[in-house]
């Protein structure tokens, strides 16, 4: 009967100790801290051991084993609240918007119409369009403005929406006929000529490069030279431009997306800093190093596009910064005002579709601009 019990005993502990072990291990992981679950669960196998011993007075340093058993929860929650504290910071990503709001001919969609049809209709050999994430919202509106009605998903169909880095590569490898987005980088024009393509940029409309920071920041307005001063590493602190005695967090998007071009571009001959990284389990289980999203700290800056922070995103609790002292509008865009002001493009790469022409035609034509301008973009040569 004594044997019994004991068993039943060692089986309770093992049965408390698991599961602090697995919720440990769940926590670090989806945290992005995998790589110290194997430690964790070692640690409480380790712990379970322990009070096995102590259960049949194998372990008699009891002061010790408390001891130990205080330092393993101490070490458990040094490393997983921070973790779980940092998951929990507003974060801002390319992707967080739903697409399916603007989806072409849907019956709430927020993709503008023209106040009467069309001068071009395209009802076969539809052009495979495809393009940056916050462009969507124009060529949705192209797209039901001039194809045939019908469903068309964002991630499979004529009218896809793969952000600015896949909508690059489906150009080129002839999966995609028109893509819209920003100018490409060095990157995608070297993938192009790999393959023996030229990339025929046609500009559409513009938009501002917005950068911003959280809305407690007192920090209203930077210069050129200061954002390059930040993004280059020269400048370090928020007091150094008018802030707070606070470090400055400097995130930015991976390599070849719209935004992370964009801000190459506006760097110039500036050599910009390493970003912010994180490290993530991979599938294979090796610990790799992922550009961090802008988490929302108060020390944190950040740049995307002024219509998708403003209208896609609506994030109150980010600040869109002036530069120069100009704030970034369709007014200051329009007359020139606001500094850093890219223009957009329908990029082709030779497609032989029999429509993709006069489909460009069409987007520069006054029905199509004012499609660009209606979405709330400014069209192009205005």
């Amino acid at each position: 009967m004594q044997t019994v019990w004991g068993v039943l005993s060692v089986l309770f502990i093992w049965a408390l100790v698991f599961p602090f072990a697995g919720i440990a291990a769940i926590l670090l992981f989806i945290s992005n801290k995998g790589f110290f679950v194997p430690l964790v669960i070692a640690a409480y196998i380790s712990f379970g051991a322990m009070l096995v011993m102590a259960r049949f007075e194998l372990f008699n340093y009891k002061k010790y084993f408390w001891l130990g058993a205080a330092s393993l929860v101490a070490v458990s929650l040094l490393f997983t609240i921070p973790a779980v504290y940092e998951k929990t910071r507003p974060v801002i990503t390319d992707g967080q918007v739903e697409l399916a709001a603007y989806q072409p001919f849907e019956k709430e969609t927020k993709a503008v119409f023209l106040e009467k049809p069309a001068s071009l209709n395209i009802e076969d050999d539809l052009p495979i369009i495809d393009g940056a994430t916050a462009l969507y919202p124009i060529y949705a509106a192209f797209a039901q403005a001039v194809y045939p009605e019908k469903e068309y998903q964002p991630d499979d169909s004529e009218v896809m929406s793969n952000r600015t880095g896949t909508a690059y590569t489906n150009l080129i490898n002839g999966k995609a006929d028109i893509i819209f987005a920003l100018g490409p980088s060095t990157t995608q024009l070297n993938q192009a000529e790999s393959v023996g393509k030229k990339l025929k940029l046609t500009p559409i409309g513009k938009e501002a490069f917005v950068f911003f920071v959280n809305s407690k920041n007192p920090v209203k307005s930077l210069t050129e030279d200061e954002i390059k001063g930040i993004y280059s590493g020269e400048i370090t602190n928020w007091k150094d431009v008018g802030g707070k005695d606070e470090g400055i967090r400097a995130f930015q998007r991976p390599e070849n997306s719209g935004s992370q071009t964009a801000l190459q571009n506006f760097m110039g001959f500036t050599p910009i800093m390493k970003p912010p990284t994180e490290d993530v389990m991979s599938l294979m289980g090796t610990v790799i190093g992922e550009v961090s999203d802008y988490k929302n700290h108060k020390n944190a800056i950040g740049y995307t596009f002024r219509y998708y922070s403003t209208q896609m995103v609506k994030n109150n609790k980010i600040r869109l910064l002036c530069v120069n002292g100009v704030e970034p509008t369709v007014d200051t865009i329009r007359s020139g005002d606001y500094p850093i002001t890219n223009e957009f493009y329908a990029v082709t790469a030779g497609s032989d579709n029999p429509h993709v022409e006069a489909f460009i035609e069409w987007v520069l034509s006054d029905e199509g601009q004012e499609i660009v301008e209606k979405t709330g973009y400014v069209p192009v040569g205005k």
